[in-house]
């Protein structure tokens, strides 16, 4: 019995080698002809290129376009994209080739996750002409190689060319994330008003003063200028678009910021409601015409910070002849 038993391993123990040689041999990169293989797209050219759709596994998708020769968010008022960031995935994608191949087989599809149904990336190419083309983005056998498809062929083939990372879905990878960019030292004079109540801020040569302050309070430079920055220097998470909604908030904002500065500017920030994820809020800038979403901890002083946030505390005196201990 133990012997039959030893025999068996041995058996399921051979047919485990040759899965895994047959594994190797069906998904190891090979050159599919001599040289370095035929590009994918041979005659296609990014200035022919109109638009990009990207649609990542949880269906997330963006539509990146071409708009009076810029690059656009159309479904977002045609928010302004980095077109340089477009290009240089244009490129990438263009360079795709036929140098390793990988399988043939469309069974194999799935398991490298570039079917039509199961992918890590599709993207949809259109250019001036109508014409469509997408790839499909799979799985990374290692740092840096992703397995790739093109739309209605069955080869599979792996390339170091781009990754899913470069394919991204969310709006912040493609645009420029700064919305508010005011130097401090273009500031002179900043109004907060929040919950709390009103706070003025004015510049004194090169330190802050605040409006209000008593005889004997020293103002917590370190916490106002925090502060300030967050309103001068605010990055975006999402850009929402021109129209103004009810959910945004801004009948009854949290915070309003009025930075001024030493040329005769005046921007107003304002910081609305939270955002439906509950960690984010809507904010507007009246040099934009758009609605951003921000990470909530990029405005969360903006919003909570009061009088006592902005005056040092003193530490209290210990009494002569130290603590009580007790004896």
């Amino acid at each position: 019995m133990k012997a039959l038993t030893k025999q068996t391993h041995r058996i399921l123990a051979a047919i485990l080698v040759v899965q895994v040689l047959l594994s190797i041999f069906l998904f190891w990169p090979r050159q599919s002809g001599a040289g370095e293989g035929e590009l994918i797209f041979p005659d296609l050219t990014a200035d022919q290129i109109v638009a990009v759709t990207i649609t990542d596994a949880d269906q997330n998708t963006i539509t990146l376009r071409q708009v009076a020769g810029k690059w656009v968010l159309p479904d977002v008022d045609d928010y302004p994209l980095q077109t340089d960031k477009v290009t240089a995935f244009l490129e990438k994608i263009l360079a795709l080739d036929t140098g390793r191949l990988v399988t043939r087989t469309e069974s194999s599809q799935k398991q490298l996750q570039v079917a039509s149904d199961d992918f890590q990336r599709r993207i949809q190419l259109e250019t001036a002409g109508g014409d469509l083309y997408i790839i499909y983005l799979g799985s990374s056998p290692r740092y840096g190689a992703t397995h790739f498809r093109l739309g209605g062929q069955s080869e599979t083939y792996l390339t170091d060319e781009v990754t899913t990372w470069d394919a991204n879905t969310a709006a912040n990878a493609w645009i420029d994330v700064a919305y508010t960019n005011i130097p401090l030292t273009d500031l002179t004079r900043v109004t907060l008003e929040n919950a709390q109540g009103t706070f003025v801020f004015i510049k004194e040569g090169e330190n802050w003063t605040m409006e209000g302050l008593e005889e004997g309070e020293t103002l917590a430079e370190t916490r106002v200028t925090a502060t300030i920055r967050q309103a001068s220097a605010l990055n975006m998470t999402t850009p929402l678009g021109k129209m103004e909604q009810p959910e945004y908030g801004m009948d009854a904002p949290q915070a309003v910021v009025t930075l001024e500065t030493s040329d005769g500017r005046t921007v107003t920030v304002t910081v609305g409601a939270k955002g439906a994820d509950g960690s984010s809020y809507i904010v507007s800038s009246s040099e934009s015409p758009y609605y951003v979403q921000v990470a909530e901890f990029s405005v969360q002083n903006l919003v909570q910070n009061g009088r006592n946030d902005f005056i040092e505390t003193n530490p209290t005196p210990t009494p002569e002849g130290g603590t009580d201990s007790g004896s």
